[in-house]
């Protein structure tokens, strides 16, 4: 009889009579449990799959409030402005501004393509002489408005047109209480351009006003005023009739303006200069003149109502 260990069983076997040793299964340890960190972990990811787009938007705001932050530490700081600095910007620009022209000087580009002088030839006592005055033009063939006294009892008229050409011109048409003639040039220039006419309601006392002519017969002179009075009647001393009616300025007019237009800042004829008063009779301004309106002088020239 013999005894043998079995290796893998290990157990004692006889011959004849086995002996089966058994060991006895261990109990599983129970797992350990979790850590601090895993829990930790594991409630920052249930946090965050909660409170994800919350989160976000605070990210957002944040980085936001952060930026401004930083705008405001590196940015220059501001520059306290005394009133010294603002009179010496203001005084520059001025300074450096280009004025706008004067009124006058815009009415004057626009009336002289339509002034003309007006040349009255006279004969007497075997001597010819030569009245000088001053008109506009009115329409498109060169109709021209001028004083009745400037052609009256001359033997021929002659009109200057503002680029120098000339040309001999007929009376067709005068109003004596009004010291009004209407000239039709023989010929006229290709370029002609006729003044813009304008009715006197809106005209006040006050308003600005620009006579053109030919005073002393220097020829395109401008002089500029203000209306000084409305509805004035006069006794011209050129013709000895009374006038109504009428324009009174202060713009500067002598012999040579008489016929030539009055025009308000505009540039528009409102007026056809017809007289000048001196108490003392000599024949020079001393600051009050007159124009017969332009409702009156072209209703005369056959103008539409203005």
């Amino acid at each position: 009889m013999y005894q043998r260990q079995c290796p893998i069983f290990g157990v004692s076997m006889k011959k004849k009579s086995v002996l089966y040793y058994f060991q006895a299964e261990t109990p599983p340890e129970p797992p350990a449990p979790p850590s601090g960190t895993y829990i930790l972990k594991k409630r920052i990811r249930r946090f965050y799959a909660r409170f994800h787009d919350l989160l976000l938007i605070g990210a957002a705001a944040l980085v936001t409030v952060s930026a401004l932050f930083i705008y405001n530490d590196t940015r220059p700081a501001a520059q306290h402005i005394t009133q010294g600095d603002f009179n010496n910007a203001v005084g520059s620009a001025i300074a450096s501004a280009t004025p706008a022209p004067f009124y006058a000087a815009k009415v004057y580009e626009k009336i002289l393509p339509s002034l003309v002088r007006v040349e009255g030839l006279t004969e007497g006592d075997g001597k010819a002489g030569t009245q000088i005055g001053s008109g506009v033009i009115i329409d498109e063939r060169g109709t021209i408005l001028t004083c009745l006294h400037v052609v009256e009892n001359t033997t021929a008229v002659r009109v200057v047109f503002f680029d120098g050409s000339d040309s001999p011109a007929m009376i067709t048409n005068a109003q004596p209480e009004n010291d009004l003639a209407v000239l039709s040039p023989m010929t006229v220039p290709d370029d002609i351009k006729p003044a813009v006419l304008a009715g006197t309601s809106g005209l006040k006392v006050g308003d600005e006003v620009v006579a053109a002519g030919n005073p002393f017969g220097i020829d395109n002179s401008l002089t500029a005023g203000v209306v000084s009075g409305l509805g004035r009647n006069i006794k011209s001393p050129k013709t000895g009739r009374v006038m109504t009616d009428l324009i009174q300025f202060d713009a500067a007019v002598n012999p040579g303006n008489s016929g030539g237009p009055l025009l308000n800042r505009d540039g528009e004829v409102v007026g056809i200069v017809a007289s000048l008063l001196n108490p003392t009779e000599q024949d020079f301004f001393i600051g009050i003149g007159f124009a017969v309106t332009m409702e009156t002088a072209g209703g005369m020239a056959g103008v539409p109502p203005l």
